[in-house]
């Protein structure tokens, strides 16, 4: 599973793009209990949340032009500048050219689907990952997933597992280096155009968080303005699941794994 030791293709960031960083500092301290620690006035308005005094996500405001609200997964690379030729040569887009602040250099990227992602080669990154209230799992939702499996396996190496589910075959993603399972971190599955009214036939990597009771979640999510995409439901061997929105419309999700979810 997602952890904190990063290699080469492992989520190693998230943070979130939000047009009213206070507002949303509030929202994700009411259903989380993150608090948000700033990066100081250098930093643009960015800064941390944290969840017992370790870093769990980044935020801060939207920089790019008619950007929509949404989360963001960095992926671990040894080599920035070549990942983003990578990227341009095998058809996605160059977002943000490779730049570096301090130690860590980052680009964001869009695949040749629309998913946005980014990556970042940095000493460190998120401080807790698979506990409650941290990520705990990245998913991609794309029309194609064979060809972004390809072209995801061409810039990380990734190895995949197809698993079946009701419905679709879901494909689990590991790390190129190690035990599989060990180094799963996230799955591609099928796009399904039209499926509710909150965005969710675009492309796109979606955060999930692990969570205590997934029922509660959903419901503070509701009580604080956000919007609950899909109600929680019980996934045979995975756990409680639920979509999520918060009041700026980005979207993420919960999970409650296996063995303690709801009969």
């Amino acid at each position: 599973m997602l952890g904190t030791e990063f290699r080469t293709g492992s989520p190693v960031w998230i943070d979130l793009g939000s047009p009213d960083t206070d507002a949303a500092a509030a929202f994700y301290g009411a259903v989380f209990g993150w608090r948000f620690a700033s990066a100081g006035p250098e930093a643009g308005g960015y800064g941390f949340f944290q969840k017992d005094g370790r870093t769990v996500a980044g935020l801060g405001p939207l920089t790019e032009q008619g950007a929509a609200s949404s989360w963001t997964t960095y992926f671990r690379t040894e080599d920035v500048a070549a990942t983003a030729r990578e990227v341009a040569s095998a058809g996605g887009t160059v977002r943000a050219e490779p730049m570096t602040m301090g130690e860590a250099t980052m680009a964001q990227f869009t695949d040749p689907q629309g998913a946005q992602f980014a990556v970042l080669h940095a000493p460190g990154g998120l401080e807790k990952a698979s506990e409650d209230d941290t990520l705990v799992w990245v998913e991609l939702h794309v029309a194609d997933p064979a060809a972004a499996i390809g072209f995801y396996r061409g810039l990380f190496g990734w190895r995949t597992e197809e698993m079946r589910t009701p419905g679709m075959t879901y494909q689990v993603l590991s790390i190129r280096d190690g035990d599989q399972e060990e180094g799963s971190f996230g799955g591609v599955a099928p796009l399904r155009a039209g499926q509710d009214d909150a965005g969710q036939d675009d492309a796109r990597w979606v955060p999930y968080f692990a969570v205590a009771d997934a029922d509660a979640v959903a419901a503070a999510v509701r009580g604080n303005g956000g919007t609950v995409v899909m109600p929680p439901a019980n996934v045979p061997d995975v756990g409680r699941v639920s979509w999520l929105a918060d009041p700026a419309q980005a979207v993420f999700a919960v999970l409650r794994p296996d063995p303690r979810q709801a009969a």
